[in-house]
């Protein structure tokens, strides 16, 4: 009879996330918009809660992948701003509803730097990838919506706006983000997270 004896080793690795430089910390905390949008971010959740008045928030973060793997939580982007088209467009959806209310899952992102604003409809400046299908998912709570999705970089960039979609070209933007420049290369990838509050009257 002949014994087979089988043997082998395993060993893990943590692989930790770092925060963002703190240099793109402050730059991106101490522009108006994100500091406007954090202020309507508590006052609506307080507003909400004081006079039961329904509101609508949104917020963006993100978590960049480099090409050797290491991974850098750039943490809230920004709060802003959902947009005009898709306030109309859930009134319109309310009247006739498409199939396309329930795909607000498609995440782009550009170059631009304008400062977002209620009256957009599309990314300033695209960056020239495809837009990401994000997972669709309930936040931390029941009445929050959310969406990731994770875009591949081909080329070297400045990135420095993000919007949320309805199709996976042109469509129906429900909110764009405006951020301080995040570089990416070729190989490097940024997960997006993408959250609607949507409180209740009572």
């Amino acid at each position: 009879m002949n014994n087979v004896v089988l043997g082998g080793t395993l060993s893990a690795k943590k692989i930790g996330m770092q925060r963002a430089p703190l240099a793109w910390r402050v730059r991106n905390m101490a522009r108006f918009y994100f500091v406007w949008g954090w202020l309507a971010h508590v006052t609506g959740h307080l507003y909400s809660r004081l006079f039961g008045a329904p509101v609508m928030l949104g917020k963006l973060s993100a978590i960049v992948t480099r090409a050797d793997g290491t991974r850098i939580n750039y943490g809230v982007l920004g709060y802003r701003v959902v947009t005009t088209a898709f306030v109309n467009f859930v009134v319109d959806q309310l009247q006739t509803e498409t199939s396309v209310f329930g795909d607000f899952l498609y995440h782009d992102s550009g170059v631009g730097s304008t400062a977002e604003a209620a009256g957009d409809t599309a990314i300033e400046t695209t960056d020239g990838e495809s837009r990401a299908s994000g997972t669709q998912t309930e936040g931390a709570s029941a009445n929050i919506y959310r969406s990731v999705g994770t875009i591949s970089y081909t080329s070297t960039l400045a990135l420095r706006e993000h919007g949320l979609f309805n199709a996976s070209t042109v469509g129906t933007l429900m909110d764009r983000t405006v951020f301080a420049a995040i570089n990416v290369v070729n190989g490097d990838s940024v997960q997006y997270t993408y959250e609607l509050t949507i409180t209740a009257g009572s």
